[in-house]
């Protein structure tokens, strides 16, 4: 009995050891993250394609800093956010709705619309197949074009009473392109689906038969009747009307009944959204794909969220911060050529040329662009063309002439004689706004460097070396 005992808890312990199939990788704050969750990450972002792949190693700390940020999120309670459920559920439900619904609870949709429209037509008199050539008059066209569009429709209608081909004359001079292409073969029709004067026209034609040109709002039709068709079966159909579910989001109302059924069926004691939540459950105990996604998704948003308000949004928004850091690192962002802090212009008049200089000579150079709409491009009179910014050598062929000295051909603006350039050629930015998006990347990267120093000291991150050595081993 000892020995049988012993034995257990050796085979048990060795189970523990040696036989769990997702061991815990590493914990952050306490919280397990899976080996399965780690190489789902790794492998994403190292997939085929990617080129700055990582090894194993160096992937580490870029999944232990992101996980730092998310269980920031979740510290700061983003997660109870309306926003962020709302947008979070909207992604849940994009995976999970489908998965209640067969391609057999399609199929029967598109039987029943089938159905449905094969009543409807047999009910309106049946479908009638035709032809027509469409000389085409415009609405209120005059008399003199009316009168030529007679004519010809007449010849055209002579020339069939005395054996003329009818698709070749439809070809060549039918205005309803669509149709004119097929010969001037027109879909099936049923009553009430074209204009009244069209539709009389052709219902008193017996099958064979050619009428007289009939005026109608679109111009003289020549209606040629091939006879009444039967309806077409389901088979014939059944692309259009799988296309036509998808186009209309039929899909959807059918998961939706899909879903009141079931809540009818367990008698209200259920919702929508307890039945969607379940429905995820146990989809993500059966497919560890599935798992990983939704979770990379909320988790994803989370930390998004959450690097806005530490990160991205704090050093695009905060202006004395911007200027501080720009000041403290100012020779970092030297050019290596010079570069022109101006406009380039194209005037109507040489009086303009002065004009605009003394427009926005003594503003500030943010404040350029909406004082010259203002002032010479107000009540829809453009007087002037502007190009405004800081050009380097190649931006802007007359900047390059006239301001670098450089041969460039500058192409004329139609109505705009004259060109000119105002500003001034720096050797440095002299302001933040002279290298903005440099200066807010830059401290971005400053922003999220102390950040994550931050969470490192604040949560435990204790990765198990064994468990990591695995991945991808197993």
């Amino acid at each position: 009995m000892k020995f049988k005992v012993l034995l257990s808890v050796a085979l048990l312990s060795a189970t523990i050891a040696y036989g769990q199939t997702d061991p815990t990788i590493m914990t952050i704050n306490g919280q397990p993250v899976s080996r399965s969750e780690f190489e789902y990450s790794y492998n994403k972002n190292n997939a085929k394609g990617v080129i700055d792949k990582k090894s194993v190693d160096e992937y580490v700390d870029l999944f232990i800093n992101y996980k730092l940020k998310v269980q920031a999120a979740l510290d700061a309670r983003l997660d109870t956010l309306s926003s962020f459920k709302k947008e979070f559920l909207s992604y849940r439900n994009q995976q999970v709705r489908p998965t209640f619904i067969t391609d057999a609870d399609v199929e029967t949709e598109a039987r029943r619309i089938y159905r449905e429209t094969q009543q409807q037509v047999e009910a309106n008199g049946g479908l009638w197949h035709c032809a027509h050539i469409l000389i085409g008059l415009s609405q209120h066209a005059p008399q003199d074009e009316e009168t030529a569009a007679k004519q010809l429709a007449d010849s055209i209608y002579t020339a069939l009473q005395g054996g003329a081909d009818f698709a070749e004359l439809a070809k060549k001079y039918s205005t309803d392109v669509n149709s004119a292409k097929d010969g001037g073969d027109l879909p099936h029709l049923q009553k009430g689906q074209t204009v009244s004067e069209f539709e009389k026209a052709m219902l008193a034609l017996s099958p064979g038969q050619i009428s007289t040109p009939v005026l109608s709002p679109f111009g003289y039709h020549i209606i040629k009747m091939f006879g009444r068709e039967n309806f077409p079966t389901y088979e014939t159909l059944r692309a259009d009307i799988m296309q036509y579910i998808e186009m209309r989001g039929l899909r959807e109302q059918i998961i939706d009944q899909k879903l009141d059924s079931l809540v009818q069926k367990e008698g209200k004691s259920v919702t929508q959204e307890q039945l969607l939540d379940r429905k995820l459950a146990s989809l993500e105990e059966k497919d560890a794909g599935m798992k990983n996604l939704i979770r990379e998704y909320y988790d994803g948003l989370l930390m998004i969220e959450m690097s806005n308000r530490t990160v991205w949004d704090k050093a695009a928004k905060d202006e004395k911060a911007l200027e501080a850091y720009f000041r403290k690192h100012k020779k970092q962002y030297k050019w290596a050529e010079p570069r022109f802090k101006g406009i380039a212009y194209h005037v109507k008049t040489k009086a303009d040329v002065d004009a605009v200089k003394a427009c926005v000579k003594n503003l500030p150079f943010n404040k350029w662009a909406a004082k010259l709409r203002d002032t010479f491009n107000a009540d829809n009179t453009i007087r002037i063309r502007v190009e405004k910014g800081i050009f380097r050598k190649g931006d802007n062929a007359l900047i390059d002439r006239d301001v670098f000295g450089v041969k460039a051909t500058v192409k004329s603006v139609d109505g705009y004689p004259i060109d000119a350039v105002f500003g001034k050629k720096l050797k440095v930015p002299e302001s933040l706004d002279d290298v903005r998006d440099l200066v807010v990347s830059s401290y971005q990267e400053e922003l999220e460097k102390e950040w994550v120093a931050a969470l490192r000291k604040k949560y435990k991150v204790v990765v198990d070396k064994n468990v990591l050595s695995t991945v991808n081993k197993h």
